[in-house]
């Protein structure tokens, strides 16, 4: 009984809102959706444009990354808005202390002042495997326009884009704007770049794809949710206010019962950060509509599975 007032619950919030489906699936084929974490995290720099454009060898079919805002309002590709002492070297040579990380604030950094620090060099601690190179944190416009002439000239198919905000309350105004700016200055390079079509806007911060919603009603968006929480799946759907296109989990939270409640309403569902293939296999019988890891590679065993 209680599943079943779920689920009307659910249905409620769709009619009540006047909700609307939103455009086409994520691209794949049969509508599965392989998405590179950070490019692809475990072998390469993350968040870099050698990282993208690996993942597209990859075949991968969307490169998942965050943005982040400089002084000068340059959207740029990171996942913290500060440099990160696992992955930076200093103009110097020295690597960037811990201690030290969260003042390296990039929302009071000209983008030019981010391009003296390197973030490819440094052995990164969880991803032995990953190729060291000389590399800096890329403006998006410059990994839309990367992508395109790579995945055109190579024949490979349309890329998707999958891009998170990397926003909270607490920081507005400190480590980024607040969400409508944020939302805006993405904006402004996916209309300049004409990728609309192709782009999902992903956030933990619910402010972001509520502004999405309001003034971008066709722009895919992706609720994004880390356990632990208290509240239920259509609990969280009520807060958010409307039915995203995407609802993108930690892997450990999916459930079979959550697999047909986003089915039930249209929701892809779509899972990180999954390292393992067996889990991968896992997941994709139970019915999830993607998923998101770093480690791509691992995607050609899994199409070849029966």
């Amino acid at each position: 009984m209680k599943k079943t007032i779920a689920i009307i619950s659910l249905l409620l919030i769709i009619s009540c809102m006047n909700s609307r489906k939103l455009n086409s699936s994520p691209l794949g084929v049969g509508g599965f959706d392989f998405e590179g974490h950070r490019g692809c995290r475990g072998l390469m720099p993350e968040n870099t444009i050698p990282a993208f454009m690996k993942a597209i060898d990859l075949q991968v079919t969307t490169l998942e990354m965050d943005a982040v805002i400089t002084k000068d309002k340059q959207v740029i590709i990171s996942h913290e808005p500060f440099f990160n002492h696992e992955i930076t070297t200093k103009a110097d040579g020295s690597y960037v202390k811990e201690q030290d990380e969260k003042s390296l604030n990039i929302y009071e950094m000209t983008y030019a002042q981010t391009q003296t620090f390197d973030v490819g060099l440094k052995p990164h601690p969880r991803f032995p495997d990953q190729q060291k190179l000389r590399v800096q944190k890329p403006r998006l416009a410059d990994v839309i326009d990367s992508a395109e002439a790579y995945a055109g000239s190579h024949s490979f198919r349309p890329i998707q884009y999958n891009i998170e905000t990397k926003s909270q309350p607490a920081t507005d105004g400190i480590y980024h704007p607040k969400p409508d700016e944020f939302v805006e200055l993405i904006m402004a390079v996916i209309k300049e770049k004409k990728v609309e079509e192709r782009v999902i806007i992903q956030s933990f911060d619910i402010r972001t794809l509520q502004y999405l919603h309001e003034h971008y009603p066709t722009i895919k968006s992706a609720y994004l949710f880390e356990p632990p929480s208290d509240r239920s799946f259509a609990e969280r759907l009520k807060e958010l206010g409307f039915i995203p296109t995407i609802y993108s989990p930690d892997h450990t939270t999916v459930t079979v019962l959550l697999v047909k409640q986003c089915k039930e309403l249209g929701i892809k569902l779509i899972p990180w950060t999954i390292n393992d293939l067996s889990r991968m296999k896992e997941l994709k019988q139970m019915g999830v509509d993607g998923m998101i890891s770093d480690f791509p590679d691992l995607y050609a065993a899994l199409r070849s599975a029966k």
